[in-house]
């Protein structure tokens, strides 16, 4: 089974989610993937993940999915494909605190420094490299990549020259996550 999570203030009808859907659909694999969609407060998000961790997916996680993909993974022992990841959202997204809105459903919500502590609480100093697929490209112009080439040293590594936060190129990564997916757990 692969679950992928969406970044900071996107859904399930996102564009990458999409094209993941769409690619699982195409093989018959339909039932293996879900895409929960995650509230703002991440205590919330958990428990909208928490049902589809006991199935021991693959997880992908995309920006700050990538944040609760990997600690997901790391407390319950799945692997994890990061796409573009936020590395420390409790410090990179305290420039937006105030009033948001999530860009597919256009549901207003206020960022507070709740959201940042909860980030802060589900911060994971180590990591096992070896669950890890990072996937990056270097024109990311919300995160910089070399924080994910860094904190993923000895993960397996897509760097993509140019592109970015959007992962121009994730169409053409799409069999890698899959058979990725596919491995047994650590």
């Amino acid at each position: 089974m692969i679950v992928y999570l969406h970044g900071f203030n996107s859904s399930p009808q996102s564009h990458k989610a999409q094209v993941m859907q769409r690619f699982m659909a195409e093989r018959g694999l339909a039932h293996e993937y879900a895409c929960p969609a995650l509230p703002p407060l991440a205590g919330d998000a958990m428990k909208a993940i928490q049902p589809l961790v006991s199935k021991k997916p693959c997880l992908i996680g995309s920006s700050l999915g990538g944040f609760y993909a990997t600690y997901l993974a790391e407390q319950h022992g799945l692997r994890a494909v990061l796409i573009n990841p936020a590395i420390d959202p409790h410090i990179g997204l305290r420039a937006y605190l105030g009033p948001q809105q999530n860009l597919h459903t256009g549901k207003p919500y206020e960022l507070t420094e709740a959201h940042l502590a909860q980030w802060k609480r589900l911060y994971v100093p180590r990591i096992t490299p070896q669950r890890y697929l990072l996937i990056v490209e270097t024109g990311d112009e919300v995160l910089d990549y070399r924080k994910a080439v860094e904190r993923y040293a000895g993960a397996e590594q897509l760097v993509i020259p140019g592109g970015d936060h959007s992962l121009q190129s994730f169409p053409q990564h799409l069999a890698r996550i899959l058979e990725f997916s596919r491995a047994p757990s650590l």
